[in-house]
């Protein structure tokens, strides 16, 4: 009787590790992969409001997509069921930056391949993903875009800042005029930190103030 409890024991011990280490090798890996999307999100985000908790939320949703896939790719039911419980939960936060949408696919995508037994897959994948974002990024910092507000009053002020900007890429975006007092916004594209324009237009005569501003919206040009 001890021979056979002792049997049984070893062959349910050695069973529980069959099924657990691909569990447990499957979550460290979408655990290394989920960090390794929170950090290229921190140190890719070009936004207005950075969200700890959004990039949090990253990571998390890599292991929990993983641990889904893995509960519903050997049991046909519980994914039917599954499907449908998903299916009726209701996601109300909004997504302001389109690049938040690139990094919550990535994290299912990344999820899904993991629990689908798609290691390389992940792996891979997410370095491709990952060097695509710095490369655009590091092509991007190189220009920077600002919307330039100048108070002024008179007439000959608007062609002096076109001789002031002359060479450099921009746009008038807007003008109002009150009375003798004239509002003008500029979209502007500017290398490096050159800003001394901005002080050659602030000493400009009848020029009330100047405001510059950085533009971190979509601009196509």
């Amino acid at each position: 009787m001890i021979d056979i409890i002792r049997n049984y024991f070893q062959f349910d011990l050695a069973n529980a590790l069959t099924l657990l280490i691909p569990v447990i090798t499957a979550l460290f890996v979408s655990l290394a992969i989920g960090v390794l999307i929170y950090y290229v999100y921190t140190r890719s985000f070009r936004g207005v409001i950075y969200s700890q908790s959004f990039s949090i939320s990253l990571a998390g949703m890599t292991i929990l997509t993983t641990m889904v896939t893995l509960a519903i790719s050997t049991n046909i039911a519980l994914s039917l069921g599954m499907v449908g419980a998903l299916s009726i939960v209701r996601y109300r936060t909004a997504i302001k930056d389109p690049m938040d949408l690139l990094f919550l696919f990535w994290a299912v995508a990344a999820g899904i391949a993991i629990g689908a037994k798609q290691h390389y897959l992940a792996l891979l994948g997410s370095l491709m993903v990952t060097l695509m974002i710095f490369i655009v990024i590091s092509n991007s910092s190189k220009s920077k875009m600002y919307i330039l507000v100048v108070h002024y009053s008179g007439e000959d002020i608007e062609d002096e800042m076109r001789k002031i900007l002359h060479g450099r890429r921009y746009l008038i975006k807007s003008k109002t005029i009150r009375y003798d007092d004239v509002e003008i916004a500029v979209e502007i594209g500017v290398k490096g930190e050159n800003l001394a324009f901005v002080t050659q237009i602030k000493k400009l005569p009848l020029v009330n103030d100047v405001t510059l501003i950085e533009y971190s919206g979509e601009y196509h040009g």
